[in-house]
């Protein structure tokens, strides 16, 4: 089954993102938009994994994250992915409790490796994908409102961590929650 792991949002961040992707579909870019419901910062992509493995990597992601304490994010600014001269990816930047957020991170990473995943070869980037650029067509009126004219801000708070199984389908993906990690460290 084909697995991440990944910090869920709240439903109101979930609303705010959606009230965004609203604008910018209106630019008709070439786009293929997230569904807001399904917008998450992934932590560490796994892949397809075996399900038996499954019980394995949750009680390793349980033990490296116990001392894991809650801390807030803040949704802040667009961008793309590798730049905004020509985006794959168009995505929502992160600010707040950054140290936080890469030292859990750093804990996922090390229950993967100690569970069997090899490295990730890229280092971490947080964000959040709003959309996945597929051409050209009315893309440059997207990127100026990026670059000049969008604000968002918005602040969450980070309790807990989802292990997701990730199904393909013609709609896009579907994630089922496979287990919750909650942080209550302190």
């Amino acid at each position: 089954m084909r697995t991440f792991v990944a910090i869920p949002l709240p439903p109101e961040g979930r609303t705010m993102l959606d009230g965004l992707q609203q604008t910018l579909r209106s630019f008709r870019a070439d786009v293929k938009w997230t569904a807001a419901g399904s917008i998450h910062l992934t932590l560490r992509f796994l892949g397809e994994i075996d399900p038996s493995a499954l019980p394995c990597l949750a009680g390793l992601l349980r033990a490296e994250t116990s001392g894991a304490p809650p801390f807030t994010l803040r949704m802040h600014g667009l961008g793309g992915f590798p730049n905004l001269r020509n985006p794959r990816v168009i995505w929502c930047g992160l600010e707040g409790d950054l140290a936080q957020l890469a030292a859990l991170q750093e804990k996922v990473a090390s229950a993967c490796r100690r569970a069997g995943f090899a490295p990730e070869e890229r280092p971490f980037q947080p964000h959040l994908t709003l959309g996945r650029v597929r051409g050209k067509s009315k893309l440059q009126l997207l990127l100026d409102y990026i670059k000049i004219g969008s604000t968002l801000e918005h602040s969450f708070s980070v309790e807990r961590l989802h292990v997701y199984q990730s199904t393909l389908g013609p709609q896009g993906a579907l994630y089922t929650v496979l287990e919750t990690i909650a942080l209550k460290g302190g």
